[in-house]
């Protein structure tokens, strides 16, 4: 059984896709040709990895007229970091948030 997460990190884990996200992350709304320019890879190989950007929920496409507009979602990515990132950060800042206010009763009295 393949999870939603096993499709992102499978996503993310290539670094041809990690570089179509970074430019969609700079410009959001890019035909398939625009995402083609400036990478060393065919046409057909960018479609493969929007294809799989795509079911992992990585990536949403819109039609305009006949064009085909390309969209970052990084709902995928948040809802990774809240289970895999965000718990791990939560003691941490736990106890600075301790420190400080230890620090500032001790600078109180």
């Amino acid at each position: 059984m393949v999870t939603n997460d096993d499709k992102v990190f499978k996503a993310l884990a290539d670094g041809s896709r990690r570089a179509l996200l970074d430019r969609l992350y700079r410009k959001n709304g890019l035909t398939l040709n625009e995402l083609c320019e400036g990478h060393d890879m065919s046409r057909q190989a960018v479609t493969k990895h929007l294809a799989l950007l795509e079911a992992a929920n990585l990536v949403v496409t819109q039609w305009r007229g006949r064009a085909k507009l390309h969209y970052l979602n990084p709902v995928p990515i948040n809802e990774i970091y809240m289970r895999w990132i965000g718990k791990f950060e939560r003691n941490r800042l736990q106890a600075l948030h301790n420190l400080k206010q230890a620090l500032q009763e001790d600078t109180d009295e």
